[in-house]
């Protein structure tokens, strides 16, 4: 039994909000598993690489009721990832970013095959609410690179979700929440029934899951975005330049602002800006409903028929303040004498925004189905090796609409013509604007065929044991689309056009593993076994190449064992990354004398070529003699990605091509010159696409104590997570940045030090989990030259505290719930924040929230 706790041991890097997972009983029956991170498959759970894993059970206890609001607590998370408290820019989706590399490299599998990309246009990750939770048995996090076991996207880790197989009965679960403020209401009800039958097994399940909103007018700490005034020493309701009632610049430099009287004054920035936090969600709203069938059939005695199928489609939504829009016009005589007294002359050219609250929010949707099948036949030879031959199809196709739009276009078209007076307030009325309003309907996605074989057992006996392989080849076919609006696409917007996207690439790939024992039952190793992997790849889009793994277990005796992995991998770029149409992205920068907003052109290039990395872990797992229950992992990561495909940090081209005055500099550069910045009253508009720009690196340490006791007739487990960053670079054009222990106000945040700590207690008739979540406080990227300006150059550290429960109120019927963010702790205000004056993508907004469910089985 030691074998099997250690074995545990190295499963037990559960994190966040996860209940330690404990499965002794489980593990003590399995003759042969394949763990993640290998094709190969063993006698236990003891590989060279560090895996999570995190049970059914942990994530009821949880209350989540998307898969997100797990993944996105591990300790290992880290960065942007896309959530229900970001509105801008989300499209509805979530994601998981392993070691804060970027979600496009953790690589997202569903039963240790390929899940495909979903989302809105041409999505380049895997969007997590297309995976029902109600029918996960377990997930699996790989926190390591294995490239040469899975192939492209897995730089900093795989996730692997599995699926409910062998389930009989029915089981429902029903289950409601709301925040401490009344809001964010969100309800689920799942149905999971499975049944046995001669020759195979079957599994159903169907999830609805409702979401309601938050707005960030309701949260003192969002309800208006501050400004700092008095060089960083004090705070001040701020907002945007694009006003109501409009904002003018005219040739003689005096900037005037319009009122509903029609008059206009001199424009005041301490009183004029517009607050568009009150018009912005906090929280967005979603409806899901995902299907799922798992069927298993006996075709033979030594053969059997697979099949996986999930559908899910998702209605979400967003909300923003009303459009900005600008452009300029002639001052002419018919548009009346109000600019004279302000000095204009008739001729001039004015130049014009407006914020048209008259019509209304920005209201944005997304109708997503995405569609997955696997069918495949596996089986067994005579001499007990494993063969599967398998073909796995997936599409995502997306619906994405932008309401409240306006035609700039016939607007300034009407201008010209005379036709509409821009100077008079009642032209811009609701009523009057309808002939200029339009929907954006914008449609998109993705598709996926893989048709893969493999072969797996042992070769042939060693002294130490028997020498075991698994190779296997694939082909698979990527294509995606994303077809804009008709306005949008010509530019009639106000905004630059977005062009479309479309493109596809193929790959063949082959692979071969082996795991081969060394040393069996001598002096200082009860067991040594090594490691490798090699996979081979031909991609249409760019050519051949080929990566590589080895490592090795180093188990001394019952007590301690060494592990490590060193490999290679890369990441393809996706068709949305060599083919992505261009397309404006409002993105915050921090400059004295330009709009807190940039208007950035983002788009793909076609000439990228893959990212490569070297990963390397090393780390040992102990379970003392002395403490029966108690066992320990450390393990070491260090992974550095050259060639990285990215958009250079739009903060770093302002500040390397405009100066403190707001003059461009350095446009002989390489950077400047393909940024090719544009100032124009205050609003920087420059070209960002992506390009292999560089290197980027991290490197730190994860802990793991799980400790499983009995006492006062209770069963006990406690577990305490913690990675620790020790580095976090980004290099290019030259320069490097260490994003160590920093916040930003578009990648997330780097903290230092990751921590939870969990605690559950088990009765025959109840249960209870704590959970306590610490992240370390972090500077401010924005404040690092002059910190002195800044009025919060860092954030606090910040703890979060969470309780479960649950009661069994007979063999069939239980009552679960809890409150997330007991104590309502609220995210912290930083200099050059994200949105909502902090950082949705690392803290919570949402504040206090309590659920409650019910789970029936029969």
């Amino acid at each position: 039994m030691r074998k099997t706790a250690i074995s545990i041991a190295i499963a037990m890097s559960t994190g966040g909000a996860i209940t330690p997972v404990f499965a002794n009983d489980q593990a003590a029956s399995i003759e042969k598993i394949e763990v993640t991170g290998s094709r190969i498959k063993r006698s236990d759970m003891e590989t060279a690489s560090p895996v999570t894993f995190i049970g059914a059970d942990a994530i009821q206890a949880s209350g989540a009721v998307s898969i997100d609001d797990v993944l996105q607590d591990i300790t290992a998370a880290a960065g942007a990832m896309t959530n229900p408290g970001v509105n801008n820019g989300s499209g509805g989706n979530a994601s998981i970013n392993l070691r804060g590399l970027g979600a496009q490299r953790t690589l997202v599998l569903v039963n240790g095959r390929r899940m495909i990309n979903s989302g809105t246009g041409a999505a380049s990750t895997v969007d997590l609410n297309t995976i029902p939770v109600a029918m996960i048995k377990h997930i699996e996090v790989l926190k390591d690179g294995a490239s040469a076991v899975y192939g492209t996207d897995a730089v900093a880790g795989v996730v692997n979700i599995i699926l409910k197989d062998d389930f009989e009965g029915a089981e429902l679960n029903v289950q409601t929440g709301l925040s401490g403020e009344g809001d964010a209401e969100q309800h689920n009800v799942d149905l999971t029934v499975g049944t046995s039958f001669d020759r195979g097994n079957m599994v159903f399940g169907i999830q609805y899951m409702e979401r309601g909103s938050a707005s960030q007018a309701d949260r003192d700490f969002s309800s208006c975005p501050i400004s700092e005034v008095d060089n960083g020493k004090s705070l001040t309701c701020g907002g945007s330049t694009i006003t109501p009632n409009g904002h003018l610049y005219l040739e003689n430099g005096k900037e005037l602002q319009g009122d509903t009287d029609g008059n206009y004054a001199e424009y005041n920035p301490e009183t004029d800006p517009y607050n568009y936090a009150s018009d912005s969600y906090l929280y967005t709203p979603m409806q899901r409903l995902n299907l799922t069938g798992v069927l298993n059939y006996e075709l033979g005695n030594n053969t059997n028929l697979f099949t996986e199928a999930m559908y899910s489609k998702r209605w979400s939504e967003q909300q923003m303040a009303p459009q900005p829009v600008w452009f300029d016009f002639t001052y002419t005589e018919s548009m009346g004498d109000d600019l004279i007294e302000h000095g204009a002359e008739y001729g001039d050219t004015v130049h014009y925004r407006r914020r048209m609250s008259d019509t209304g929010t920005r209201d944005f949707s997304q109708v997503v189905d995405t569609v997955r099948t696997v069918v495949g036949v596996e089986g067994y030879l005579d001499n007990d090796w494993s063969w599967d031959v398998a073909v796995n199809f997936g599409r995502n196709d997306s619906v994405d609409q932008l309401s409240n739009l306006h035609n700039i276009g016939s607007l300034t078209e009407d201008i010209e013509l005379g036709k509409f007076n821009p100077l008079d307030q009642s032209a811009w009325s609701a009523d009057n604007m309808t002939d200029y309003l339009y929907t954006e309907q914008n449609t998109g996605g993705s598709q996926m065929l893989n048709f893969s074989a493999s072969l797996a057992g042992e070769i042939m006996a060693l002294p130490a044991g028997y020498l075991g392989f698994a190779t296997g080849i694939e082909k698979r076919t990527e294509k995606a689309w994303y077809t804009p609006d008709s306005l949008t696409s010509q530019g009639l917007a106000n905004d630059p056009k977005v062009e479309p996207t479309s493109g596809s690439y193929d790959v063949n790939e082959a692979f071969v593993e082996f795991a081969i024992p060394v040393l069996a039952d001598v002096a200082f190793a009860q067991n040594l076994d090594l490691s490798a992997a090699v996979r081979a790849f031909d991609y249409s889009s760019f050519g051949s190449d080929s990566t590589w793994k080895l490592g090795f277990t180093w188990k001394l005796n019952e007590q301690l064992m060494f592990r490590g992995v060193k490999s290679t991998a890369f990441r393809a770029p996706t068709v949305d990354e060599l083919y992505g149409g261009k397309s404006p992205s409002f993105e915050q920068i921090s400059h004295p004398h330009l709009d807190s907003q940039a208007e950035v052109i983002v788009g793909g290039n076609a000439n990228l070529t893959p990212e490569e990395a070297d990963t390397l872990t090393f780390g040992l797992v102990y379970e003392p003699s002395f403490l029966e229950g108690l066992s320990l992992t450390l393990d070491y990561y260090d992974i550095a990605i050259t060639n990285a495909i990215s958009e250079v940090n739009n903060q770093y081209i302002i500040d390397n091509c405009v100066n403190s005055s707001g003059d461009l500099i350095n446009q002989d550069s390489a950077m400047c010159s393909s940024a090719n910045v544009q100032i124009s009253n205050g609003k920087a508009t420059f070209n960002n696409q992506l390009q292999n720009i560089g290197d980027e690196t991290t490197q730190g340490y994860d802990i793991n104590v799980a400790y499983a006791f009995d006492a006062a007739g209770l069963a006990w487990r406690a577990g305490w997570d913690t990675s620790i960053l020790k580095e976090r670079t980004i290099t290019m054009a030259g320069e490097t940045v260490d994003y160590t222990g920093l916040i930003t106000s578009g990648l997330g945040g780097y903290a230092d030090i990751k921590s939870s700590l969990s605690l559950s207690v088990k009765a025959d008739k109840w249960g209870a989990n704590y959970k306590v979540r610490y992240l370390s406080g972090m500077d401010s990227f924005s404040c690092l030259d002059n910190p002195t300006s800044c009025y919060a150059p860092s954030t606090p550290s910040v703890v979060y505290h969470d309780i479960s429960g649950s009661y069994f109120v007979s063999d069939t019927v239980k009552l679960t719930g809890g409150i997330n963010n007991l104590f309502d702790k609220q995210p912290p205000y930083y200099s050059g924040n994200n949105d909502s004056n902090t950082d949705p993508y690392t803290y919570d907004t949402l504040g206090r929230y309590v659920y409650a469910g019910l789970n029936i089985q029969f």
